[in-house]
């Protein structure tokens, strides 16, 4: 066991530049968490940005070349290497919220006061993000795979920079965290990955489109627990969900919450159409749709 703490690991993670030893560090964090080698969760302060390799190439999400659609191959790689890189970066993103939001942990025989930021976080909290970044580590790897089958490899092509954005702008806020990662950018993945899996098998490739299906079912459980997670802050603060919610959403989100939905897989993540379609309705009011 090389590492003493939870947050000692996860800092490791996030400072391993290149996807293939951040994947390995995770799989011996999680085996050693799983298995009790490691109990200790500790406290690390957590980078501003993950480390990266020199490729891909990081552009502005305006800036980005338009994909090609999957009717050709190299629509197929295009779309496989932009989930990688969604999928690197939620490695990175749950070791973040391990590492970032550790002090607001249990501690038996510590009080604490009224403030927000001082409720405590169970050790289930930490169970589940460890179980996240498994499996956000584990997409990344068969994506990997994948994109070396078809004769690429990810850092062939651009990325975008926005994804990690969204955590720099929600540091400061466990419950803003929530909000915004698990809830609405993997919720949107819910929303958009079926089609693509569609796409894809009308194409003839039925080995993409079953990776995308196994990232598909694996995300509704994260966003299942970012919702549990959500709820449970909410509950200690004092305050209603969904408007709390909703309120985040409109103040961290610097996107726009979209239709069409996929209402199945968001119901069984926990999140009825009562929370996200006023939002989309706000949005069809101010363009006048």
């Amino acid at each position: 066991m090389r590492y003493q703490t939870l947050c000692e690991a996860a800092l490791a993670a996030l400072n391993a530049a290149d996807p293939m030893d951040k994947i390995a560090i995770t799989e011996e964090v999680v085996a050693d968490w799983r298995y009790g080698r490691l109990q200790l969760i500790g406290e690390a302060e957590p980078p501003e940005r993950p480390a990266r390799l020199e490729q891909p190439e990081l552009l502005p999400p305006s800036a980005m070349p338009k994909r090609s659609k999957a009717n050709s191959k190299s629509g197929r790689i295009a779309l496989l290497h932009a989930l990688a890189h969604i999928e690197l970066n939620a490695i990175d993103l749950s070791w973040d919220i391990i590492a970032r939001f550790a002090p607001m942990r249990d501690v038996p025989g510590v009080e604490r006061g009224d403030e927000a930021d001082t409720l405590p976080l169970t050790r289930a909290f930490f169970n589940d993000w460890v179980m996240v970044a498994a499996d956000e580590a584990r997409h990344h790897r068969l994506l990997q795979e994948r994109l070396a089958s078809l004769g690429a490899r990810y850092g062939d092509l651009p990325a975008h920079d926005g994804l990690w954005q969204s955590s720099m702008d929600t540091a400061h806020d466990i419950a803003a965290r929530l909000a915004i990662v698990p809830m609405v950018l993997e919720a949107r993945g819910l929303d958009v990955t079926p089609a693509m899996i569609d796409s894809l098998q009308g194409h003839g490739d039925h080995i993409s489109a079953r990776l995308l299906q196994i990232v598909h079912d694996d995300e509704i459980n994260h966003v299942a627990i970012g919702w549990r997670w959500f709820d449970y802050v909410c509950a200690q603060r004092q305050i209603e969900t969904i408007p709390a919610w909703q309120e985040l959403v409109r103040k961290y989100f610097r996107g726009q919450i979209k239709r069409p939905f996929n209402p199945l897989s968001r119901l069984k993540a926990g999140m009825a159409p009562e929370m996200y379609e006023p939002l989309a309705d706000e949005v069809r009011e101010k363009s006048g749709a």
